[in-house]
């Protein structure tokens, strides 16, 4: 499993990069033609904005693998080891059942409902842009199953 987290964690790592990358070559462009040559590239725009979702969903998705969200850990630090074990996989179990229900299940839907519209600069199927939701929620899926395991195996290294 730690291989595949690892193998994951470089994956997610560079396509966000190249994502930012790519982003801040649209937007250079898109303020370039619309500042330079007073003609704003609508492409650009409509694909900046893709790009943006799409590097926010996946960025969070590998922000839940490195366990990097914000969390306000001064009371849960003062609990003894075992209720601090049960909070932290409690609130993993909570993130799952957000990233399962909103992120897979609402974002197949939605991806499904919108397979049909054309985007008016792209004329590309809007599904595309709402298919990052299930695919990132699988990846936040499989880093709470992950972040469970671990959080277990150090509560049994501690109590040994």
């Amino acid at each position: 499993m730690n291989f595949i987290k690892q193998s994951l964690d470089k994956v997610l790592g560079i396509f966000c990069v190249a994502l930012l990358g790519f982003l801040v070559i649209l937007v250079t462009w898109q303020v370039f033609t619309r500042f330079v040559l007073n003609n704003p590239s609508v492409i650009s725009e409509e694909l900046a904005k893709i790009v943006f979702v799409w590097l926010v969903l996946f960025g969070s998705a590998y922000v839940f693998g490195e366990r990097g969200h914000m969390a306000i850990e001064f009371l849960k630090d003062k609990l003894p080891l075992k209720i601090k074990t049960m909070v932290e996989i409690f609130i993993e179990v909570v993130i799952f059942g957000f990233a399962g229900f909103v992120l897979v299940w609402g974002g197949i839907i939605a991806t499904n409902l919108t397979m049909t519209q054309q985007s008016a600069a792209l004329q590309v199927p809007i599904g595309y842009l709402y298919s990052a939701l299930p695919i990132s929620g699988v990846l936040i899926l499989f880093y709470c199953l992950y972040n469970i395991v671990e959080i277990i195996k150090k509560m049994k290294s501690v109590e040994a």
